[in-house]
């Protein structure tokens, strides 16, 4: 399957992603690449990308997917971008974009950034200056402009914010230097061809062709886990990864969360992954595999009774089939149906009332995490660090995200019944 991440630069009705091997998508955002239904052995083809209204995507993400096998190229915008930085690592770029930024012809972000339609149809309302270079570059060939006058346009338009960068400010620049013939020919072209200089959209059409007809080769070797894997990047994964299930497709780190926040016998489980790293240290890990109490005897031989999970506090990577399988091991049907329900319950507030889970109290929090754990003020760290959190505020703000639809399920299990 290709994935192509699209949006102003090429509308989805282009021929060219009109083909059932071809998956379009809307501008790339942060967290994007951790969908589920991108596969190993998948092209990327990363054209637009959110930054300004959404989180941008990071480039960890693209070394996550290269990592796991996704070949991933980019042209025409923040996709082009991209490859020049990340080249090195295995991303593929394509298109005289890619090659400008790869050479250092240019650099800056707004070279291809543009202003959008607010109600989310992706038409670009602005010029990127990568088109209006490419306008210039005719201009000049077929000698309706002198190069000096060519610069100093250009000078003018970078000027402006790539937000404000629309055609009307394109042609009050063309006023204020005196290039009224060039502005009536620019004009005249755009009549005539309303894609005239869009380096943009043939470079995107480009990538798309190459990747249907003949999947881009990666720029160099794909990175290995140990390269790029963080504790941030774990952590997006956590937030992002939804893989389907019956229940629905919810992010695995919230599943992860329901089962620390919910089932009292969840420190045995955590104490089982601890083994399970302890034995198998993956790539990147240092140390041998060793049981768990020896390798606690090695680092603190007089502690006897330091608990483990207060010695070693890992960052789970739940995009691992068996962290996933340990950790989410006692997770039912049932769980996952009501975590479906509590994230049900929040949107359904927010609709109706403004109500957000954010604003619940964490004193609030603190009293219903004491009930569900069943201790005390005092044995709250000891029994959030056993379910492996780091500190104790972390599974009351965790808890906020389930307490509207507990809550609804608490009073319907104590209403009186209808007569």
């Amino acid at each position: 399957m290709i994935h192509v991440y699209t949006g102003p630069t090429l509308g989805s009705a282009e021929p060219v992603l009109c083909t059932p091997q071809v998956r379009v998508h809307p501008p790339a955002r942060h967290g994007d690449l951790f969908d589920p239904s991108i596969a190993p052995g998948d092209v990327v083809v990363l054209l637009d990308g959110a930054y300004h209204q959404a989180p941008a995507l990071r480039h960890k993400e693209i070394l996550a997917a290269l990592a796991r096998g996704v070949r991933v190229c980019g042209a025409a915008s923040i996709g082009a971008l991209r490859a020049a930085e990340l080249a090195p690592y295995g991303m593929t770029g394509i298109g005289r974009v890619y090659h400008a930024y790869a050479h250092g012809e240019i650099d800056g972000d707004d070279e291809v950034a543009v202003g959008q339609d607010p109600a989310g149809h992706y038409t670009r309302l602005t010029w990127p200056l990568v088109n209006l270079r490419e306008v210039l570059r005719h201009a000049v060939a077929e000698h309706i402009l002198e190069q000096h006058q060519a610069s100093e346009l250009l000078r003018e338009w970078a000027a402006v914010y790539y937000a404000q960068r629309t055609t009307g400010a394109v042609r009050a620049a063309c006023r204020r230097i005196g290039s009224g013939a060039f502005e009536r020919w620019l004009m005249a072209r755009l009549a005539a061809d309303e894609h005239f200089g869009d380096v943009k959209r043939a470079d995107a059409i480009e990538a798309v062709s190459t990747a249907r007809t003949a999947p881009p080769r990666q720029a160099s070797p794909a990175p290995t886990a140990g390269c790029w894997s963080t504790a941030y990047s774990r952590r997006w994964a956590r937030l992002f990864t939804a893989p389907p299930t019956a229940e629905g497709a919810v992010p695995l780190g919230l599943r992860l969360s329901y089962q620390r926040l919910f089932d009292a016998a969840y420190p045995a489980v955590w104490l089982a992954w601890l083994e399970h790293l302890s034995r198998h240290p993956g790539p990147g890990c240092a140390g041998d595999a060793m049981a768990l109490a020896s390798r606690l005897h090695r680092i603190a031989p007089h502690a006897a009774t330091l608990p483990a999970h207060l010695a070693f506090r890992p960052e789970p990577d739940l995009t691992d089939p068996a962290t996933k399988a340990l950790l989410l091991a006692r997770e039912t049907p049932a769980d996952r149906a009501a975590l479906t329900r509590y994230l049900d319950a929040n949107q359904s507030a927010r609709t109706d009332t403004g109500h957000c889970c954010e604003a619940i109290s964490t004193e609030a929090a603190r009293h219903t995490l004491l009930r569900l754990w069943n201790t005390s003020p005092a044995g709250m760290p000891a029994h959030a660090a056993a379910c492996g959190y780091r500190t104790t505020q972390q599974p009351l703000d965790e808890l906020k995200m389930f307490m509207t639809g507990l809550l609804r399920d608490q009073n319907r299990l104590h209403a009186p019944a209808a007569r």
